[in-house]
């Protein structure tokens, strides 16, 4: 489609060219938190205009939590008409048991391979040949959100990076503000080691492990050292006692913390309570330590249903979401990147602005969640839960990380 035609209607100026097999549509996602659900309505508002009605079938609690059902429904004949995974392996059993259709007609009409980047984006939705999801945003997991005003209470100049963080932690304390806010969810907590493996330890120690999967090196010094700093982490977390990431980011929105490891996700709660890049909030992408992001994010898959109407709507469905206006629209208020890179971000605030430079500088990796399966991740985020809850020694969950690593698929 035709970028004018589609602007033209979703300002709803022209006929809308599906109305005659409209259909409603439920589509299920985990985006229930406030700059979530601020973004997730631009797709639905973006779809209703072509006549079809989005359903929408938000799942409180954790992506996690929210896979378990969505899976459950596909395999137990309730499919719905769309769902959110993230990018990567989560829906690969699936895929393979032909309970997901093929988008290949529509991306081969839209030109998606022209137009979406980076090329592994795309890759990612692959099977045999096939395509089965759509890409809709990339979100990069290796940012430390800082609080500009509990710098400023506690009388220290606002870090440059995860090692002036770490020195800046004792003068927080004493201002009363919990140095890192962390949410008591294990994929919270393995988000702030992968982040410090790449951010301290670089590309090549990263590929090494989770591309090449070598347990030697898991268990070697250099991954020695980021255990080290994930112990500092863990110290300097006590008293963040929340449970969800955007509870964690509203700490440092209001200053009681003085930051937080998490996705650029979490822009889109800076965004909805008003603060602004660069005055109220600082963002470090790579934690200040390494210029590099890894294109993660989220992408829809498409049941197979048997109602013609539904399918086609299903059709209209991926190509709204990646339309270029739906792009920006989206993205900006989600704190992700578009995967076009077509679009026009003029809009972009600070913490965007960074994002892309690295972007175009074609410092991007793949994410865990193409690298390593879902059963593995789940063993790290039970591995690094219990580590930030219990007494375990740095040197006991290297242990245990290096046998994981070894047995991972």
């Amino acid at each position: 489609m035709k970028r004018r035609a589609l602007a033209a209607m979703l300002t709803g100026s022209v006929a809308l060219p599906w109305a005659a097999s409209a259909a409603d549509l439920e589509v299920t996602h985990w985006w229930t938190s406030g700059g979530e659900a601020a973004a997730v309505a631009e797709f639905a508002k973006a779809f209703d205009a072509t006549g079809n009605h989005w359903v929408d079938g938000a799942i409180a609690g954790s992506g996690e939590t929210a896979r378990s059902i969505m899976v459950s429904r596909i395999t137990g004949g309730d499919p719905m008409g769309a769902t959110q995974f993230n990018h990567g392996r989560q829906a690969e059993e699936l895929v393979a048991a032909g309970l997901m259709r093929d988008l290949d007609a529509v991306a081969e009409a839209q030109d998606w391979k022209s137009v979406i980047n980076p090329p592994s984006l795309l890759e990612s939705c692959m099977l045999d040949g096939h395509l089965y999801c759509i890409p809709v945003n990339i979100h990069s997991w290796q940012w430390l959100w800082l609080s500009n005003q509990a710098f400023a209470d506690a009388g220290v100049p606002v870090p440059a990076n995860w090692e002036e963080f770490v020195a800046a932690a004792p003068a927080l304390q004493k201002a009363g503000k919990i140095p890192l806010a962390v949410g008591q969810q294990g994929w919270q907590m393995t988000g702030i080691f992968n982040d410090l493996l790449l951010g301290l330890g670089g590309k090549d120690l990263y590929l090494k492990v989770y591309d090449e999967k070598d347990a030697e090196v898991a268990g070697g010094a250099d991954v020695a050292k980021v255990f080290k700093a994930l112990d500092d982490a863990r110290t300097l977390s006590k008293g963040s006692n929340v449970q969800s990431w955007n509870e964690a980011t509203a700490m440092v929105i209001s200053g009681k913390a003085g930051g937080q490891v998490m996705g650029d996700w979490a822009q889109g709660e800076f965004q909805v309570a008003g603060k602004v890049a660069g005055t109220d909030y600082t963002c470090l992408p790579g934690l200040g330590e390494a210029r590099y992001i890894t294109t993660g994010g989220d992408s829809f898959y498409f049941p197979a249903l048997d109602d013609p109407e539904k399918s086609k709507a299903q059709e209209v469905l991926a190509e709204v979401i990646l339309s270029p206006e739906t792009q920006v629209a989206f993205n900006l208020k989600k704190g992700s990147l578009p995967v076009r890179g077509d679009v026009d971000l003029a809009a972009a605030n600070d913490c965007m602005k960074k994002g892309l430079a690295i972007l175009k500088e074609g410092n991007v990796l793949k994410s865990t969640d193409e690298l390593i399966s879902p059963d593995t991740t789940t063993q790290l985020n039970d591995l690094m839960s219990e580590f930030f809850a219990e007494s375990m020694t740095a040197e006991d969950a290297q242990k245990r990380f290096a046998g994981l690593i070894e047995s991972a698929d």
